[in-house]
């Protein structure tokens, strides 16, 4: 058993689902607010790839793209670029989204950990939870293919 945490992310065009990911951290977080911060980071760089492709496709991609996190404590690292003792320890690779944040390519948007779409992917959820969560993804339960 590990305690580095899960990253997961889903990335939509408009109400489409068209990329996700789930993968473990390279390194134990100190926090929940820097594992967070981690994923926004990954996600940033992300959307950034995606929004290069989009480009190539000739497909306009409005801006700020909005990134929801669950976690306030991360948002408001991400927010703020005045230097805290207590983010002392987050790696500066990491203020990335910070720096896209500033650029105008992202703001971040507070998400309830009820409506945290990514946990499907990361933590293990009650039936309810899961169901409602597959809804807002717009999965469908494909019936089973004929014997």
């Amino acid at each position: 058993m590990t305690a580095r945490s899960l990253i997961g992310y889903c990335l939509f065009l408009g109400s489409s689902l068209i990329s996700w990911k789930t993968k473990k951290q390279k390194t134990v977080a100190k926090s929940a607010a820097e594992a967070e911060y981690r994923a926004m980071s990954y996600t940033t760089s992300e959307l950034e790839w995606l929004s290069y492709i989009l480009h190539d496709l000739q497909v306009s991609v409005s801006l700020p793209i909005t990134l929801h996190c669950d976690n306030k404590a991360a948002m408001h690292i991400a927010e703020n670029p005045v230097f805290y003792e207590r983010t002392k320890h987050i790696q500066i690779d990491f203020h990335y989204t910070q720096d896209k944040l500033i650029e105008g390519f992202l703001r971040t948007s507070h998400v309830s950990s009820q409506e945290q779409l990514a946990d499907i992917m990361t933590k293990p959820l009650g039936e309810f939870q899961h169901n409602f969560l597959c809804s807002k993804l717009g999965l469908l339960d494909c019936p089973p293919l004929p014997a």
